[in-house]
């Protein structure tokens, strides 16, 4: 093999390496308090994208918003350049039991256990979160990711 080849294959590799790393791992920049003090506002996260099915009761995870409203007070504006995330950790899977008792949303909620398609999220913070406590079920659809760490 030539060195041109060789540096040919070594720079697709490289190239296909890049393209699989982003497809299966983002970083995130925190933007508000409802995970203080877990989290604090400007901090990165590596994020791992995975299926709902793998989601456990006490993860952070990050999914699409709530249409961009603040726990109190007027709607925040729209960001500009794509999706608002939130992060928030998860109290209850699919199939785990409901946790009427921490959730007031959910008092009325049908079953014993959440729905598949449904997670229960609750930020750290509640006074300030937007949450679960509020909106009930989130579907999994909304999904990105599990914080794995925070990036320095």
């Amino acid at each position: 093999m030539t060195a041109a080849a060789l540096a040919v294959a070594l720079a697709a590799g490289l190239a296909g390496a890049g393209w699989w790393l982003r497809r299966r791992y983002v970083t995130v920049t925190i933007d508000g308090e409802s995970m203080l003090p877990t989290y604090r506002p400007g901090e990165r996260l590596l994020v791992r994208r995975v299926a709902a099915a793998s989601l456990r009761s006490g993860q952070v995870v990050v999914l699409s918003g709530f249409g961009h409203r603040r726990p109190a007070g007027p709607p925040a504006p729209e960001p500009a350049g794509g999706p608002r995330w939130i992060i928030k950790r998860v109290a209850a899977a699919p199939g785990d039991p409901i946790p009427r008792d921490t959730v007031a949303a959910l008092r009325g909620a049908p079953g014993t256990r959440v729905p598949d398609g449904r997670v229960v999220v609750l930020g750290d913070n509640p006074p300030r979160s937007l949450d679960s406590r509020q909106a009930g079920y989130l579907t999994t659809d909304r999904l990105l990711g599990v914080v794995l760490r925070r990036l320095r």
